[in-house]
């Protein structure tokens, strides 16, 4: 049976603020634990008027202290920002409050844009090597999933606090075969980001699966798809809903990034241009939308193309209500749980 997990991304709906969006992710944490979905992540953002999650870390242990039972984990901590050190030390704290459940998503995006980027590197900090590879070893050893540093290495035994008996499970995430043939090196599991990019997923985690070896950061291979859904009781009511996130992703695009979430009514009345409509039915391939018979077919079509047996799901809705409909929907197709 196909695993659905969750990745929210705190969306800023029309005419609210930024802490009723995190409060409502902790709100679907804690709806969809009960509906039956396998994880819930939550992604980092940088100086966005759409998008509230800027820190999942801290966001994190909020939902972990409203759930139970559900995995909880980042999608993700961009690393080539911070150090690992500090990343590892967080997770650990994570981990000892909620043992077993943890998951630890690294991207390698920047997750803004070049000010927020310099502003978070700090300005002696180069801007382009990220040393992605480096730091992942030097995460994996802090985390004692991976071998111990060297003793030629100047932070040689050093110990990541607190000292916890177990540690969280390490995901690459990624929209490229670049982070799949990294995370194959290195041992990781590997998210593929398809609502980034909606073509070549699947013949990078192929690849990924193929060439997988343990190694610093895990001995198993897993891999998971990303993708948007809008799923809603019709058809035509999804779609109706799919063009706020369509104008979402054309202001991202554009590099507008402070204008708040639009909503549906201004999505309607918005002039597109030809050139704005063909990069709409271009960012439709990451997205799939309909009424429940529509999606549980373009699902699993999907799953089956990338041979993965768990979706993340991220519901681009700014409604609340709406946002938590369609994953009531899903379970119902998916998980055989009923909602009231």
């Amino acid at each position: 049976m196909l695993e659905l997990g969750v990745l929210d991304q705190s969306v800023i709906g029309p005419g609210e603020s930024a802490t009723t969006a995190l409060w409502q992710t902790v709100e679907l944490a804690r709806r969809t634990e009960k509906l039956g979905y396998s994880r819930f992540w939550v992604s980092e953002h940088h100086d966005s008027g759409s998008l509230a999650g800027s820190s999942p870390e801290v966001l994190l242990a909020a939902i972990g202290a409203h759930t139970s039972r559900i995995r909880i984990g980042s999608g993700g901590v961009l690393l080539p920002h911070y150090s690992p050190y500090k990343v590892a030390e967080n997770f650990r704290v994570l981990e000892a409050l909620f043992p077993g459940r943890v998951d630890l998503g690294i991207g390698r995006a920047p997750g803004g844009f070049p000010l927020s980027s310099l502003a978070l590197r700090g300005p002696a900090a180069p801007v382009q090597d990220d040393g992605m590879p480096d730091k992942l070893r030097e995460l994996g050893a802090y985390l004692e999933t991976g071998q111990a540093l060297p003793a030629e290495h100047p932070l040689h035994g050093l110990i990541a606090s607190p000292r916890v008996a177990s540690a969280p499970e390490i995901w690459l995430l990624g929209s490229s075969d670049v982070s799949a043939a990294l995370a194959s090196r290195l041992g990781a599991r590997f998210s593929f980001a398809h609502f980034i990019n909606g073509e070549g997923g699947q013949r990078a985690v192929a690849q990924y699966a193929a060439s997988f070896r343990p190694g610093m950061l895990g001995t198993r291979a897993q891999a998971s798809i990303c993708v948007f859904v809008v799923c809603a009781e019709t058809d035509e009511r999804a779609e109706r809903e799919a063009k706020a996130a369509d104008l979402r992703l054309l202001y991202q695009e554009k590099g507008e990034r402070h204008r708040p979430y639009p909503s549906v009514e201004e999505a309607e009345a918005y002039p597109y241009t030809e050139w704005e409509r063909a990069r709409t039915a271009i960012n439709r391939r990451r997205m799939v939308v309909g009424g429940p018979e529509r999606v549980r077919d373009s699902l699993q079509e999907l799953a089956d193309s990338y041979r993965a047996s768990e979706l993340l799901v991220v519901c681009p809705i700014a409604d609340f209500r709406a946002r938590v409909r369609c994953y009531e929907l899903l379970a119902a197709l998916f998980l055989r749980r009923s909602f009231g």
